[in-house]
């Protein structure tokens, strides 16, 4: 008895049904099961795909993301088959067996529109300009950025060495919950280093103060979405009143997307992080990703990873994990210039109370930095679940750096 393997017959469903559900732990370290429909979440990633990055047959897109999470749903597997886009698929690391291996696969197979996130680029910034060199770019137009804010410093260093000062960076921001991009740039738009711009056609975007007004321009507050789009969450799996309180309580009938941000006088929007990830120093509220910003335009750093710890005096005091680009020393007269460098470019009230030089910062697949690890592991306490991290081992590379200079021992 044969059977045909030549066809498989669609199952035809309800564009509500239920397409996945993606287990994502973000910053809270409590994973929530965010359940996206068929119908709303084919529409949102194909359009936004074709709009942002204006795919043609003649493209190579190469998305450099963990499938295992969002960015790999949504811009590896289904808006890319959705659209017939040939699609570079890379399953390894970006350093193996060199660090030049993305510039290799972009040179090899002539991609043309690449997609990573600020992580990634920091890493390769790291390492230096040497490896970009020894591979030809040319084939590239447009390149991409996802995951996390990212700051000027890697922006023009992307611009500069991968994209030769010719492709434009489509800088996007979205989540897990939202399904597809929401703020991003057109090819055609004017770009600010630092800024996703502004919100797609069909998406509305504001920014809010505590009692739901939106604010003036130059003013940070809460980013909200203000009306609802095809791709975004229908729930939480199992946790309806958890989906209820952490949306869409904070405003009636608005989406709460957790996120700071401030939008400039054009109308552009600077996503600051986190809005738990806010430091109160002596009264003033400062972003973490502020002083990592800050840190990271100084020329000896490639990453930062900023924590407040508690203050007798002030309520909490800064503390700052360095990463140093490739050939960089350590050492005190560093943790000096570095501390001045940050009073100089946010103000003395931003000033590291500590500065630790680390060979790297704890983060999830997705690259968002995990903040909370590493305040436990300064406070000595357990780290909680780090399952979701794609570099455990960064964590015990912490506990022995803060072992070697704190008189406290830090727990295991």
């Amino acid at each position: 008895m044969g059977f045909n393997i030549d066809e498989c017959e669609t199952e035809i469903v309800d564009v509500e049904h239920p397409l996945y559900i993606l287990y994502t732990s973000g910053t809270t370290g409590k994973p929530k099961g965010v359940i996206h429909v068929h119908g709303g979440y084919a529409l949102g990633t194909s359009l936004t795909l074709k709009w942002v990055f204006d795919l043609k047959e003649s493209d190579v897109w190469w998305c450099a993301a963990d499938i295992g999470w969002v960015t790999g749903h949504s811009y590896i597997v289904y808006a890319p088959l959705i659209l017939g886009v040939s699609s570079i698929m890379y399953e390894g690391a970006p350093d193996w067996p060199n660090p030049g291996r993305f510039w290799s696969i972009v040179e090899r197979y002539k991609a043309t529109v690449f997609y990573t996130s600020p992580t990634a680029i920091r890493f390769f910034m790291k390492h230096g300009e040497r490896w970009p060199v020894l591979h030809d770019l040319s084939s590239l137009r447009l390149l991409g950025t996802v995951g996390e804010p990212i700051n000027p410093e890697a922006w023009m260093w992307y611009f500069e060495n991968i994209g030769k000062s010719q492709c434009p960076i489509m800088d996007t921001w979205w989540q897990t919950e939202t399904g597809n991009f929401v703020i991003a740039p057109l090819p055609v738009s004017t770009l600010k280093p630092g800024s996703a711009t502004r919100p797609l056609p069909g998406f509305k975007a504001d920014v809010y103060d505590e009692k739901g007004n939106s604010v003036k321009p130059g003013a940070g507050g809460y980013l909200v979405l203000t009306q609802p789009w095809p791709g975004m969450l229908r729930g939480l799996y199992k946790a309806s009143e958890r989906y209820a309180m952490g949306y869409w309580s904070k405003y009636l009938g608005v989406y709460l997307t957790g996120d700071l941000c401030r939008r400039d006088k054009d109308g552009y929007f600077w996503i600051q992080g986190r809005g738990d990830d806010v430091l109160n120093i002596a009264g003033h509220r400062i972003g973490n990703s502020e002083v990592e910003s800050a840190l990271v335009t100084h020329p000896s750093v490639a990453e930062a990873a900023v924590v407040g710890i508690p203050h007798e005096i002030k309520g909490q005091t800064i503390v700052a994990f360095a990463v140093l680009r490739h050939g960089e020393q350590s050492g005190q007269d560093l943790q000096d210039a570095l501390m001045r460098h940050v009073g100089r470019e946010i103000g003395e009230i931003a000033r590291p109370e500590e500065i630790h030089f680390v060979p790297d910062v704890p983060k999830t697949r997705s690259g968002k930095i995990m903040r909370r690890v590493i305040k436990k592991v300064r406070l000595g306490e357990e780290p909680g679940d780090i399952s979701t991290l794609a570099n455990p081992e960064a964590v015990d590379k912490i506990r022995e750096v803060l072992e070697s200079k704190l008189e406290s021992p830090i727990l295991p």
